[in-house]
Parts: structure tokens; C-alpha cells; sequence
């Protein structure tokens, strides 16, 4: 990832009212960032969030909270879109104790896994011609 700095430095020499002579220093930076390294660092804060939101979802599970919960099934909802295409990998195990049912989805640690590798591709393309700093 590649960040430009620009130092430019002015000195000038101006006359004050009485006649002496004042010398002006300003110096100025400028910090370009490459679009390239933006657009990187979207994905990996797109997938940030989507890790996050599977790994709710694999808590919430495993540890067996209450689906009739808004928060529990707001993220039951959004994560859903994310884990469905992994969902038939494994066998869900479940272990019940009174009105406690929990759920153990390897599936969702895969998706985690998986996700971080597209997201790692598409970013690397995005900055696979930048070049080295040493």
C-alpha cells in the first residue's frame, strides 16, 4: 500500500513597513493516496463487516439465545444471506438441555474463511501492479 507525501518548501524575502527585511518560511504537505489502495481498503472493511455479522450468528448459535429475540433475529436474518451457500457442507450438530437448544455450525467458520480469501483476490488485484518501497 502506497502513500505519496509532497513537502514543498517556500522561502520568501519581503520588506516591512520600516524597511527591514523579513524572510517568510512555509512549508506545505500534501498526502495523495492511490484510488487503488482505497478501493483495497473498502473490501477488507466490507469484509470486515461480514465476518463480524457470521461470527454474531455462530455465537448466537452455539450458545443458544433465543430466536424470538429482535436482536437475535435481526442477526439470524442479515448473517442467513451470507452462511446459506455454505450451509450443507457439514451436519449440524445440536445439543438440547430444558428449552435451550444449541446449534454447532461448523459451516459458518467456513464461510469466515472462504470469504476472507475472496476478499484478499479482489483486493490484491486491485493492487497487484503497485510497486515495492524498500
Amino acid at each position: 500500500m502506497q502513500e505519496v507525501k509532497k513537502v514543498i518548501n517556500k522561502q520568501q524575502q519581503v520588506a516591512d513597513n520600516d524597511g527591514t527585511i523579513v524572510t517568510e518560511r512555509a512549508k506545505t504537505t500534501r498526502t495523495n493516496v492511490d484510488p487503488k489502495v482505497t478501493i483495497a481498503n473498502v473490501i477488507w472493511y466490507v469484509y470486515g463487516l461480514i465476518a463480524i455479522i457470521l461470527a454474531f450468528r455462530f455465537v448466537l448459535k452455539i450458545t443458544g439465545a433465543n430466536a424470538g429475540n429482535s436482536f437475535v433475529n435481526l442477526i439470524y436474518t442479515i448473517s442467513r444471506v451470507f452462511s446459506a451457500p455454505f450451509d450443507t457442507i457439514f451436519g449440524v450438530t445440536s445439543a438440547n438441555s430444558g428449552n435451550v437448544s444449541s446449534v454447532f455450525e461448523p459451516s459458518i467458520l467456513v464461510a469466515i474463511a472462504v470469504y476472507a480469501l475472496i476478499a484478499w483476490g479482489i483486493a490484491k488485484l486491485f493492487t497487484l501492479n503497485e510497486p515495492t518501497v524498500n
